[in-house]
């Protein structure tokens, strides 16, 4: 059962990583990324006196840092986060999952790789996009039991924060290491 599940996952992905359909998926991917960081986010720490949202903490943050921003934030500033971030943050980790699982797929594919044990790297992403879900889950419900936070919800946000920038760091070194294998290879190809 789970072999054929991955099967089709693999056939999924194979029929889908066409070089049109991942530079739309990145534009639109990197869209809203820019649009994060130059409106959204900007907006959110305006209210907070320059502190760092939770979105943007790839170590992490502690209950106390959680309580110190929501009040800095102050009502206007955590509509703004709950009305303003969120809302694009809902549309990112879909795009953005699927998105770099087809460019691992796409490289790796022209590696003759994806068939084989490689294919696992595709789901990176995937995991990545999961855990932002968890976190915005996370960080709307904190937003809205302000001032009634509890210490255990704030600490396992803190986690899926933490997993979320994790498997992103490791996904952008998987396309990092297959871009410099097929460049290597294109360059030994030539040299020949």
């Amino acid at each position: 059962m789970i072999l054929f599940r991955q099967s089709q996952m693999q056939n999924l992905i194979k029929n889908n990583i066409g070089g049109k359909k991942i530079i739309a998926l990145l534009i639109i991917t990197n869209s809203l990324y820019v649009l994060m960081l130059a409106v959204t986010i900007p907006t959110v720490m305006h209210f907070s006196g320059g502190m760092k949202i939770l979105d943007m903490m790839p170590l992490g943050y502690d209950p106390g840092y959680v309580n110190t921003l929501l009040n800095a934030l102050g009502e206007k500033g955590r509509q703004a986060y709950l009305y303003n971030q969120i809302p694009v943050d809902l549309f990112f980790p879909f795009f953005s999952g699927i998105t770099y699982c087809l460019l691992i797929a796409f490289f790796l594919n022209k590696l003759g790789k994806l068939n084989g044990n490689y294919f696992i790297f595709c789901f990176v992403p995937l995991f990545a996009g999961l855990f932002d879900y968890c976190e915005n889950t996370g960080i709307i419900s904190m937003l809205r039991s302000y001032p009634g936070n509890s210490i255990l919800l704030s600490q396992i946000t803190n986690v899926f924060s933490v997993l979320k920038s994790s498997f992103t760091t490791f996904y952008l070194s998987i396309l990092i290491i297959l871009l410099i294998i097929i460049g290597m290879n294109k360059f030994l190809v030539k040299r020949k």
